[in-house]
């Protein structure tokens, strides 16, 4: 039986069709997740927690705003791109531990559908309008799930934008 969790009730109650895939429970990167559902792994987009730094007025004190990158699994986040994309001065990657911390979820699994209406703008690499679905995380470690991209997109309000590079 497949994991059942927010994510999927949410999308079932929307009538939005995915496939769900159960993964090990650890911590897998996306090109580990392809390798195990023997997918492509240009399929198989991961979720990079970023932040904007923006100046607060004349106490000089920062605050951020969460952002949610999904990529391409064998990329990596391109922080100046993400900057340009999103005509901010500066992005910054938190530590995992923070990511965990600002999602309220493990690394390994976070998702922008667990995120949904929680503050997170979410950009989607523009990589991902060449495939009709993509593979992305299902909200916990150990469940993935194959979905449509427009349906991604417009489930999270997300942007396209090149904000990837090849991870050499």
């Amino acid at each position: 039986m497949a994991i059942v969790n927010n994510v999927t009730r949410m999308l079932d109650a929307k009538k939005i069709s995915y496939t769900a895939f159960e993964t090990p429970a650890e911590k897998l990167s996306a090109v580990e997740t392809a390798n195990y559902l023997r997918v492509p792994v240009e399929i198989v987009y991961k979720t990079v927690v970023l932040m904007c730094q923006q100046l607060g007025g004349k106490s000089h004190s920062s605050r951020s705003k969460p952002i949610l990158a999904v990529i391409p699994g064998s990329h990596v986040v391109d922080l100046k791109l993400v900057a340009v994309v999103l005509d901010e001065k500066k992005v910054l990657l938190p530590t995992e531990k923070e990511a965990e911390l600002l999602t309220g979820l493990q690394a390994g699994g976070i998702s922008p559908l667990a995120l949904i209406n929680k503050g997170f703008q979410v950009l989607i690499d523009v990589s991902a309008k060449s495939h009709q679905a993509i593979h992305i995380s299902g909200g916990q470690r150990g469940l993935n799930l194959l979905l449509a991209v427009d349906s991604l997109a417009d489930l999270t309000h997300a942007r396209f934008g090149q904000i990837s590079s090849l991870d050499k």
